[in-house]
């Protein structure tokens, strides 16, 4: 009797046991799933540059900051007749709304570079969207016009953020050339970089109400328009339909045969 009464619980330890086993090794076995299912996850990629044969490059401005070089900076864009694209946080344009307006009345392209600045690495795909039109609707307020375009916080982005522009009609945009000029370089080491780097389809990263960027524009813009570049938005740019965009950011139009 007690040897009965053993070996069932013995087969009954033994079942747990392997019933255990079992429900570990499907769990480990989805955690792969799914960890293989995102490394092959097509990774979406925002614009950095433009194919073009055209000499022409675009300048553009992130705005988080002040505002009192305001009226410096719209001076020297209209000496050289160059069009900016000015990337505003939402936050930024309710609290320098007259800004804003300066801009755009000035034919200058108002871009979204989100609400308050969070890291959208860190936020939802429906959070990311929420904060978008959030700032859309600041600019809009501004201007009468809801943006195009868009520029992750800090450039930072994810396919979350590209989707969430994409579900709003909008293109997420970065930069090729980096003036650096939120790190306090000097105007002559702005010059070189910026200068050094540019090319045809060159999108070009500037801050507002940083100490040494407006003469470090001035000077910029004098060297590339000796050199025959002319200035346009990002809208006018990029492409907007029948395009790829290689791995690098670079975005070409699609030909007949493509």
């Amino acid at each position: 009797m007690n040897y009965l009464l053993l070996t069932r619980r013995t087969l009954r330890t033994a079942f747990v046991f392997l019933l255990c086993a079992v429900l570990v090794l499907a769990g480990l076995s989805r955690q792969y799933e799914s960890r293989a299912a995102a490394k092959t996850q097509t990774r979406k990629i925002p614009i950095y540059c433009v194919d073009t044969p055209e000499k022409k490059v675009a300048l553009t401005f992130d705005a988080a900051w002040g505002a009192e070089d305001t009226q410096t900076l719209l001076d020297i864009l209209a000496q050289y007749n160059a069009k900016a694209t000015v990337f505003v946080v939402g936050d930024w344009a309710r609290k320098y709304p007259d800004a804003v307006k300066a801009f755009y009345k000035a034919g200058h392209c108002i871009g979204n570079h989100s609400d308050s600045h969070k890291a959208y690495s860190k936020l939802s795909l429906e959070e990311i969207t929420a904060d978008i039109q959030a700032c859309n609707e600041a600019i809009k307020q501004c201007t009468g016009q809801t943006p195009k375009l868009l520029r992750a916080p800090s450039g930072d982005y994810t396919n979350d953020v590209l989707t969430a522009a994409e579900g709003l009609s909008m293109y997420t945009v970065q930069w090729s050339v980096d003036s650096l000029d939120w790190q306090g370089l000097e105007v002559e080491e702005m010059v070189k970089r910026v200068t050094g780097a540019a090319e045809n389809g060159s999108i070009i990263l500037f801050h507002n109400d940083v100490k040494n960027t407006p003469e470090a524009l001035r000077q910029i813009l004098a060297v590339l328009s000796e050199k025959g570049y002319s200035f346009v938005t990002v809208e006018e740019l990029i492409y907007t339909e029948h395009y790829r965009i290689d791995a690098t950011g670079k975005q070409y139009a699609l030909t007949g045969d493509a």
